[in-house]
C-alpha cells in the first residue's frame, strides 16, 4: 500500500465548479446546489483504497454531526475505471448504500474534477467556508490502517473553526492515502 500525500492546494483558492452525477440518485449535482450554508467538504474517495476504507464509519459520523449544522459533505471518485472496475459507478453506488453515505458520491470520469482540485490521493479532504475560499485541506486525522481508530479530529477541528467564525489554522498536515488511479495517456 504506496503512501500519497495530497498536494496542499493553497488555502484561499476559490472551490472549482462541478456538475457531476451522483452514482445513487442517478442525478447531476452542481458544486453550487450541493454546497452549505456555512461550509463545505469535498473529497475525492475511491471504494477500493484502504485509506478510505478506515475512516469511512467516522467519516458518516462526522457528515451526520455537522451536515446540520450547515456543512455539506460531497464525495467525488475520480479514478480510471477501466483498470479498477471496483470503482465504476455501479459499484460507487453499491458501496455508498452499504457504507450509509449521508452525503452524494459522485463520479468525475473525465477526472478533469480531480484535476481542478490538484487532488492526488484518496482520501483528499478540502473543507471550504460559506463562499467557498478553501480554509482546511489535509488529513482527516492522523490515524492510518493499522495505526489508531479514525476519528475525524483534524477535520473537526476545521469544521468547528468554520462555525465559530474563526480562522482555521494554517499548520495543516496532508492528508495521505492511495494515488489517485490516473487514466493512461
Amino acid at each position: 500500500m504506496a503512501q500519497t500525500p495530497s498536494n496542499m492546494l493553497p488555502l484561499g483558492t476559490r472551490a472549482p465548479a462541478f456538475n457531476l452525477t451522483d452514482t445513487v440518485s442517478g442525478k447531476t449535482v452542481s458544486l453550487d446546489a450541493a454546497k452549505g450554508a456555512k461550509g463545505t467538504v469535498v473529497l475525492f474517495i475511491c471504494n477500493h483504497c484502504p485509506y478510505v476504507r478506515h475512516i469511512n464509519a467516522a467519516l458518516v459520523r462526522a457528515a451526520i454531526d455537522y451536515q446540520p449544522r450547515g456543512i455539506a459533505f460531497i464525495a467525488i471518485s475520480s479514478n480510471d475505471v477501466v483498470n479498477y472496475p471496483q470503482d465504476s459507478p455501479d459499484q460507487m453506488k453499491a458501496h455508498a448504500k452499504a457504507e450509509g453515505y449521508p452525503f452524494p458520491y459522485l463520479y468525475d470520469a473525465s477526472q478533469d474534477v480531480a484535476k481542478a482540485y490538484q487532488a492526488a490521493c484518496t482520501p483528499d479532504l478540502y473543507l471550504f467556508d460559506s463562499k467557498l475560499s478553501l480554509v482546511y485541506r489535509g488529513q482527516f486525522d492522523e490515524s492510518r490502517p493499522n495505526k489508531g481508530a479514525a476519528t475525524g479530529t483534524d477535520l473537526r477541528r476545521a469544521m468547528d473553526s468554520v462555525l465559530a467564525g474563526n480562522a482555521v489554522g494554517a499548520e495543516q498536515q496532508p492528508s495521505v492515502g492511495c494515488n489517485i488511479k490516473w487514466k493512461s495517456a
